[in-house]
């Protein structure tokens, strides 16, 4: 039997795990990637003319970011032979609005994907867990955290309204305030406030914590 394509049910003991360090460098990197394509664009126009055809600094992060976000998938599946979800879900989407920033100049479309994907992810989150009662943030954070089904259930509740809120940020920070100050607050801002907001649901996964097997007394 083939394997799958996508990544299996963390329940299965098949499921290939990656370093929760790689897999947080895999999805940030295409991240700081953006930041730094779009505060050097003019730079790197200069040193790689090639990137001068995509247009000012914010297509040139554009064009780098999708470049990015495709290797980053290319790595995951080198290293387990399947595709990660949700990382791959926001993938088409940067793939695709992306393109359309690129094609037709207009830098709107690459501002939206936060709030597309966040909106996307929170009402997925929330319409698997109260529709058919499956924890789908266990296929994120299973290898970080051990807890019990009512746990991965609350904290499945607070990680969809987590990401509604943070595509209503995305509207108000990118509609008010310039383009550079919207990149900075898309890489320093949103890291840190997912930083913060794990932290605080730590008091939920102690109370649910299910303790690690022992190991067997060679």
């Amino acid at each position: 039997m083939s394997n799958p394509i996508f990544e299996r049910d963390p329940a299965d003991p098949k499921r290939q795990k990656i370093n929760p360090a790689l897999k947080l460098a895999l999805e940030l990197g295409p991240l700081l990637v953006f930041f730094f394509g779009n505060s050097r664009g003019s730079w790197l126009a200069e040193q790689f003319p090639a990137l001068a055809a995509f247009g000012g600094p914010i297509f040139i992060a554009t064009a780098l970011f999708m470049a990015a976000t495709v290797l980053s998938l290319a790595v995951s599946w080198m290293l387990t032979r399947t595709l990660p979800i949700m990382p791959l879900v926001s993938g088409v989407v940067v793939i695709t609005f992306g393109a359309l920033t690129l094609w037709l100049q207009d830098e709107l479309f690459i501002k939206l994907k936060p709030t597309i994907i966040n909106t996307m992810f929170g009402g997925i989150l929330l319409v698997a867990l109260f529709g058919f009662r499956k924890s789908l943030l266990r296929y994120v954070l299973d290898s970080a955290f051990n807890i019990d089904e009512e746990g991965w259930n609350k904290l499945t509740l607070r990680w969809g309204v987590y990401f509604l809120v943070m595509a209503v940020v995305n509207e108000i920070v990118w509609r008010n305030f310039s383009t550079d100050f919207w990149v900075a607050f898309k890489v320093w801002g949103n890291a840190p406030l997912a930083v913060l907001f794990t932290m605080a649901q730590m008091p939920l996964i102690m109370r649910h914590s299910l303790d690690e097997p022992a190991e067997q007394e060679s």
